[in-house]
């Protein structure tokens, strides 16, 4: 009985042990595949980056015999047997794949890629459709689908998944954004433009993105004028819809139709109460595009319209803003004209004393006191005065800081000029007037010749949030990389500096002489590649001293000299302005402008040459519209 017993226990426990042996060499077995799986893989991915598509193949083809290894190799699998050719093995892997999981829709859509591939077109959209149809009720899963055709480049299937759907499920505004992007990739702007217009009723916070789409898709003059008039006509059908009246206005703003943009801005602001705010912003781009015209009718609209509303001193303001640019762009600037701006500033600044409009009244007045009627101490008085004052805020005491500095750099003080630039970039750091008060003291630097430590400043501003100040920065950078790689010791470009420093002091007649001393010693300027530059800056000098000739000859000597230059759209375009707005010759103006479009389509003036081509051939009737065809 003993023996009988120690036998059995003994077999249980040899059974035991040789179950445990098992199972250990079963993980272990396991693992070592496991381990093995994991290094094919990285192996079959790095000859798939490396372009050996056939070795790759060959792994992924082992690797999907385990099921466990497919979540980890389908894409880049499917992606090989694509590439290749081998549509049959897809077909195959795609089928087995299918048996075991028949809904999966990755697997459905790969399937209809390798009939698309192998041409076998009525297939695939046989296919194709019944997928959709089966899945036209879920919108997540139909998203995903036509993300995935587009994806693969089948963007017809993509835009008809989404289409079908919203159909079935009733909704004419699901997917508008998700078409609106499929219509831009197949070129198919109208349809574009009218899913657009859908995704912006759905809320208002939509509008500035659909702006901002439209502006950077929509810069061909027919295009423009295509979708304003797709809005008038959303504009007489929904009048209650907001956001149809805001798009027109933009887009009759963007085709710089300013009187067309007051027309609209004038009915919207009645119908929403809005006391003149849509106006106001017309009339503030039409005088940053200098329309001076219709800026001041805007203004004198508001100022009739809107007495007692927070918009009458801005607009009484703005008035005298936009008479005070005009002064200043009809050259030669008169001093009278500069008289009765400052005696306008100054009624307005005692009618209303200390209001917030009053205090940069005032900033104004002092600006026009140190440039064009050179009473310097006036200008100081007056600026630190309002520095001083409670009542000014913080972005205006620096605005008044920066034009401190500027005046001290006038009268030859630099280092009180890079003091004051300095508080303000200290206390402004993130803020656009910091950024601008950097750029005071990169040219600052550029001045002094110091044009390394320019550079620090200006590669910085690259970066900055005003597109203006970026600009400007790039230009300067510009100009002074092109310049030090072709001169390193700088002697034409400090020179070059230091003439556009005395402009600035007002040194017209110095600047004109180290200008023309700078041109003909043919030692520096043939090592440099300055020349256009210089060419540009005495046409400006000329133009604003009245010598209007003398300005287009040295704008034609950049054109014949320099025709693929980045100054030549510049120069040409300056040509048109100066025959248009200075001469008025309105002929030789069209002349220009036509050549102008014809030479540099693709130029930022391309739009304004084109709105000043048409308005002086009398395009546009009295109501600001392009007549009909």
């Amino acid at each position: 009985m003993n023996i009988l017993y120690n036998t059995y226990y003994t077999y249980i426990l040899i059974s035991k042990y040789n179950r445990v042996l098992l199972t250990c060499f079963c993980i272990l077995t396991s693992s070592v595949l496991v381990a093995q799986n994991v290094q094919d893989i990285q192996l079959a991915n790095e000859y798939l980056i490396k372009g050996d598509k056939e070795k790759a193949l060959d792994l992924y083809h082992d690797l999907a015999r385990n099921d466990n290894n497919i979540s980890a190799i389908h894409n880049n699998y499917f992606n090989v047997l694509l590439d290749l050719g081998k549509y049959d093995e897809a077909k195959d892997y795609l089928r087995k794949l299918l048996k075991k999981e028949p809904s999966n829709l990755q697997y459905k859509l790969d399937l209809a890629v390798i009939y698309v591939r192998s041409e076998e077109l009525s297939k695939a959209d046989k296919y194709i459709k019944d997928i959709i149809a089966d899945n036209k009720s879920n919108v997540q899963a139909i998203k995903t689908m036509s993300d995935y055709l587009s994806s693969r480049s089948l963007n017809d299937y993509a835009i008809l998944a989404l289409k079908e759907s919203r159909e079935f499920l009733g909704d004419p505004q699901v997917f508008s954004l998700d078409l609106a992007m499929l219509y831009r990739i197949v070129g198919d702007k109208d349809k574009m433009v009218q899913e657009y217009l859908g995704y912006v009723t759905q809320s208002s916070a939509n509008i500035q993105y659909v702006k901002n789409v439209m502006q950077a898709l929509l810069a061909k003059p027919d295009e423009l004028e295509s979708l304003e008039k797709v809005l008038y006509e959303k504009v007489q059908k929904y009048p209650d819809v907001e956001v149809y009246s805001d798009l027109l206005i933009w887009v009759t703003m963007q085709q710089k139709n300013f009187y067309a943009a007051f027309i609209q801005a004038r009915a919207y602001d009645k119908r929403y109460k809005n006391e003149g705010e849509k106006t106001m912003e017309v009339a503030k781009v039409a005088l940053d595009n200098r329309d001076y015209k219709n800026a001041a009718r805007i203004y004198r609209y508001v100022t009739k319209e809107y007495q007692g509303t927070s918009n009458y001193l801005m607009a009484r303001l703005g008035l005298i803003k936009t008479r005070e640019e005009e002064v200043k762009s009809s050259y030669p600037i008169s001093a009278d004209s500069v008289r009765t701006l400052i005696d306008d500033y100054d009624n307005f600044i005692n009618k209303y004393p200390d209001n917030a409009y009053s205090l940069e009244a005032q900033r104004s007045e002092a600006l026009l006191y140190a440039n064009y009627m050179d009473h310097k101490g006036d200008a100081i008085k007056i600026l630190e005065t309002l520095i001083a004052n409670p009542k000014a805020n913080n972005n205006l005491k620096a605005k008044a800081k920066l034009d401190l500095g500027d005046i001290y750099l006038l009268s030859g003080e630099p280092w009180e000029s890079t003091l004051l630039y300095s508080q303000v970039e200290k206390t402004q750091r993130e803020n656009t007037i910091g950024y601008e008060a950097k750029l005071k003291n990169a040219k600052l630097s550029y001045f002094k010749g110091d044009f390394n430590l320019a550079q620090e400043h200006l590669d910085i501003l690259k970066e900055a949030t005003s597109r203006e100040i970026a600009n400007d920065a790039m230009d300067l950078s510009m100009l002074i990389k092109e310049n030090i790689a072709v001169d390193s010791s700088g002697e034409a470009l400090k020179r070059y500096a230091s003439i556009e420093l005395m402009l600035y002091q007002n040194k017209t007649e110095d600047a004109l002489h180290s200008l023309d001393s700078l041109v003909n010693d043919r030692n520096v300027i043939n090592a440099a590649s300055i020349l256009d530059d210089a060419y540009m800056l005495e046409a400006h000098i000329r133009m604003q001293r009245g010598e209007f000739n003398k300005s287009i000859e040295l704008l034609d000597k950049i054109l014949k000299e320099y025709p693929d230059d980045v100054l030549a759209d510049d120069a040409f375009f300056m040509q048109g302005d100066i025959y248009e707005r200075q001469l008025k010759d309105k002929l030789k103006a069209m002349e220009v402008y036509r050549e102008f479009l014809n030479k540099f389509p693709g130029s930022v003036y391309a739009a304004e040459a084109r709105k000043r081509f048409r308005t002086l051939r009398g395009d546009f009737d009295n109501q600001g519209q392009a007549p009909s065809p």
